[in-house]
């Protein structure tokens, strides 16, 4: 007889069993488009629809998706609705710039991202996560969700800057957190595909913001590269100043190294914060998958000093890390336009359309996914997550606009973890209870209070 315990199911929005309204539909894609996802979507290969905007097509099956952003990619551009809200935040960072603007700056920007730096920063991650913990009360409560923004805030400041911010320290971290709860949201009238020049009441407030937030960013810089000019042998070995040495006519200008330093802190910290976030509540409400977890790193910890192997050696904890951004992607949605009308199969891609790639719906698919809606690490575990399509778990996305970053993601998180869990159990109260909202991230909505205990 099977005693282990059923699995944990986390919260997500009920998939509709009939379609919204127009009016309905505008008010749940401002709300929260999570909530506007039917039975077909998880169910169907493909939806082709005409939507408010024009013609709609939701791609799930794996050989499609692999299609729109591999076989086929050159007949694809980037979204017109998603440019429309991640534009004006981040310019022609790696995210949203297109053509020969995206190649220049991805392959400037491709050593930045080498196994050798990104294990470069394991020490530092590991510095900022180790004093990150040494501030917890043994059976205090607080919230998770924003102690992970916290976390991630200063790991990303030490990698990025070395600490070296202009202004103060706690102004920047506030501004990261009120650019993305002004400018992240789908404003109807982006769905509306109304003209660029018709202001965008919900992201009105997040302009000045926006303005403080690249003003730190710039006089960072400018104080990074003056330390670059009088002694480069003392500057830090950070993004910031791999970025500015790839400053130059054949590599990035001054203004897209900002917008690229906005578009990381953008996708590398927010994301991060979320996923570890989510990783913590699910192990809370799971404690027979902590349990093993808990184990590994205590046994790693004792051996192994280097924390840029910790990665490698570490798989329960990789999985559960790896099923938390599978139930909840910090992205949840990958949105491409035909360039020309196609064909795949028997689906007609009509040039115009838009094609969404859907992260949160894929990775709940009952034809991809067994117990989709569960929390079950195992499916990551070694020898099961190489039966895993490519295309049917796309966290960081695919194809070659793939985030350069994730390697970096994947260490920073298990480095996180390891000091976490090492030295404290998470443990959820009466007032968890978490939904999932779509916003420029997958947020806990209510966020995730949660009380710490002292392992050892």
């Amino acid at each position: 007889m099977d005693t282990s315990p059923a699995p944990f199911v986390p919260p997500a929005p009920k998939p509709r069993t009939s379609p919204p309204s127009t009016l309905e539909m505008l008010r749940i894609v401002y709300r929260n488009p999570l909530e506007l996802w039917g039975e077909p979507s998880y169910n169907e290969p493909w939806i082709s629809v005409s939507g408010v905007g024009g013609p709609l097509v939701v791609a799930n099956d794996p050989g499609l998706i692999r299609h729109v952003l591999v076989e086929n990619a050159k007949n694809y551009k980037m979204a017109t609705v998603r440019q429309l809200l991640l534009r004006p935040i981040l310019r022609d960072g790696l995210l949203t710039a297109e053509g020969e603007v995206w190649k220049r700056s991805r392959k400037a920007m491709a050593p930045v991202f080498t196994p050798r730096n990104i294990f470069g920063f394991a020490a530092p991650m590991l510095a900022r996560a180790e004093g990150f913990a040494e501030k917890y009360e043994d059976g205090s409560t607080v919230d998770v969700a924003q102690e992970m923004t916290m976390l991630t805030y200063d790991i990303l400041a030490e990698t990025l800057f070395s600490g070296e911010i202009a202004g103060e320290k706690g102004s920047f971290a506030d501004e990261v957190e009120r650019l993305f709860e002004t400018m992240g949201r789908v404003d109807p009238l982006d769905l509306l595909r109304a003209p660029e020049w018709l202001p965008r009441l919900t992201r009105l407030r997040g302009r000045r913001t926006l303005a403080y937030f690249r003003k730190i960013v710039r006089d960072t810089m400018e104080m990074r590269a003056d330390k670059l000019k009088r002694d480069p042998g003392a500057a830090p070995q950070d993004f910031l100043t791999l970025l500015l040495r790839a400053e130059g006519p054949e590599g990035l200008s001054r203004a897209e190294i900002e917008d690229n330093i906005i578009t990381f802190i953008g996708a590398g910290h927010e994301t991060t914060a979320r996923a570890l976030g989510w990783t913590l509540y699910c192990l809370a409400e799971a404690p027979w998958e902590r349990e093993p977890i808990e184990a590994e790193i205590d046994a790693v910890l004792a051996r192994e000093p280097d924390p840029a192997k910790w990665l490698e050696a570490m798989p329960l904890t990789r999985a559960a890390f790896e099923e938390a951004l599978r139930l909840y992607p910090p992205a949840p949605s990958i949105n491409r336009e035909p360039i020309e009308t196609e064909q795949y199969g028997t689906l007609t891609l009509r040039k115009g359309a838009a094609v969404l790639v859907m992260p949160w719906v894929i990775h709940r698919h009952r034809k991809l996914w067994d117990r989709p809606d569960a929390f079950l690490p195992e499916r990551f575990h070694p020898g099961n997550r190489e039966k895993i399509d490519r295309f049917q778990y796309l966290p960081f996305g695919a194809g070659q606009r793939v985030c350069i970053g994730a390697a970096f993601a994947m260490q920073e998180a298990i480095i996180a973890l390891a000091v976490l869990l090492s030295r404290y159990r998470f443990d959820t109260v009466a007032e968890t209870k978490p939904w999932p909202v779509q916003k420029l991230t997958t947020q806990p909505e209510g966020g995730l209070p949660m009380t710490v205990t002292r392992r050892r």
